[in-house]
C-alpha cells in the first residue's frame, strides 16, 4: 500500500523547467529581438494572405482555399511555440505547469499533423490542375475541398488526442528539466521514469501514418507533375509549371526533413541541441517562408495586393 502511494506521488510532477533555446545571457537579447521580429513578420504575412483571399473574388479558387487554411494554421502554429521561446529568451529557464505543458503539446501535435495533411492536399490540387486540367472543376469542387480541409484538421486532432494521452499518463519522477523551448515529445519521453515502449509505439505508428503517408501522397503528386511538365510542348509553360512546383517542393522538403528526423524514430532522441535546431526550422522558419513561397510570388496574389494598396 505504501509503495503504491509512493509511486502515485512520484508520478505527480506539478511543473517542468524549460531551458529555452539558449542559456547564454550574452546572446539571449539578440536572439529575442530576432525571433520577436520573425514572429510578428509571420503573423503579418499570413494575416495579409488571409485578407487578400477573403476580400478578392478572383482568389476564391481551390488552391487559395487551401492556402487560406495553411495561413490560418501557421498563425496558430507559431502562436503555440513562439511565445514560450520568447519568454525563455527574455527570462532564461522558467517553470511551466504540467497542465500547461500538456496543453501546449496537444495543440502543437494537432497543428503539425494538420499541416502535413494540408501540404499533401495542396500537392494533390496542383496535380489535378496540371495533369487533369479538363476535370479540375469536377475533381476539386467546393465539397471536395471542404472535405479535404476538414479531414486534415480532424486527422491532426485524432492523432494529438492519442499521443498526448499516452504522454500525459506517463510517470515523471524527476528531474523535471526540459532541454527545449517548448513542450515537445522527445524531451518529455526522456524525462519519463516508466516504461515508454507503448508510447513510443503510438508515436512511431502515428508518425508513419501522418508524416510518411502524406509525404508519399505529396511525392507521388509532384512526380506525376514532373512527368507531365516534361511532356509539355511549350518551353514557357514548362518553365512556369516547374517554377511553381519547385517552390512547393522546397517547403515540403524542409518541413518533412526536419519533422521526420525527429518524429519517425521510435527511440528517444539524445542530441537535444540538434533537436532544438530542427524544431526552429519547422516551428519558426517554415511558417515564415510559406506565405512568401506559396503566395507572394504568385501573380494573382500580386494583382490582388496592388488592387488593395491602389497601386497601378
Amino acid at each position: 500500500m505504501d509503495k503504491s502511494l509512493e509511486l502515485a506521488n512520484m508520478s505527480r510532477v506539478q511543473q517542468f523547467v524549460l531551458l529555452g533555446l539558449s542559456t547564454r545571457p550574452d546572446i539571449r537579447d539578440v536572439l529575442f529581438a530576432i525571433f520577436l521580429t520573425l514572429y510578428l513578420l509571420t503573423l503579418l504575412e499570413n494575416t495579409l494572405i488571409l485578407y487578400l483571399i477573403c476580400s478578392h473574388s478572383e482568389l476564391h479558387k481551390p488552391m487559395y482555399f487551401f492556402l487560406g487554411n495553411l495561413s490560418c494554421l501557421e498563425m496558430c502554429y507559431v502562436s503555440v511555440t513562439m511565445p514560450s521561446l520568447l519568454v525563455g529568451l527574455w527570462t532564461g529557464p522558467y517553470n511551466i505547469s504540467f497542465t500547461a505543458c500538456m496543453t501546449q503539446l496537444f495543440f502543437f501535435i494537432v497543428l503539425i499533423g494538420t499541416e502535413c495533411t494540408l501540404l499533401a492536399s495542396m500537392a494533390y490540387d496542383r496535380y489535378v490542375a496540371i495533369c487533369r486540367p479538363l476535370h479540375y472543376l469536377l475533381l476539386m469542387r467546393p465539397q471536395v475541398c471542404l472535405s479535404l480541409a476538414l479531414s486534415s484538421w480532424l486527422g491532426g486532432l485524432l492523432v494529438s488526442v492519442a499521443k498526448t494521452t499516452c504522454i500525459a499518463t506517463l510517470s515523471y519522477c524527476g528531474p523535471n528539466v526540459l532541454n527545449q523551448f517548448f513542450c515537445d515529445v522527445s524531451p518529455l519521453l526522456n524525462l519519463s521514469c516508466t516504461h515508454v515502449a507503448l508510447t513510443e509505439l503510438v508515436d512511431f505508428i502515428s508518425a508513419i501514418v501522418i508524416f510518411c503517408g502524406t509525404l508519399l501522397v505529396a511525392l507521388a503528386s509532384y512526380s506525376a507533375i514532373g512527368v507531365a511538365v516534361l511532356r509539355m510542348p511549350s518551353a514557357a509553360a514548362r518553365r512556369k509549371a516547374f517554377s511553381t512546383c519547385a517552390s512547393h517542393l522546397v517547403v515540403v522538403g524542409i518541413f518533412y526533413s526536419a519533422a521526420l528526423f525527429i518524429y519517425c524514430r521510435p527511440s528517444r532522441i539524445k542530441s537535444m541541441d540538434l533537436n532544438k535546431v530542427l524544431s526552429v526550422i519547422y516551428a519558426v522558419v517554415t511558417p515564415m517562408c510559406n506565405p512568401i513561397i506559396y503566395c507572394l510570388r504568385n501573380k494573382e496574389v500580386h494583382a490582388a495586393l496592388r488592387k488593395t494598396l491602389h497601386w497601378p
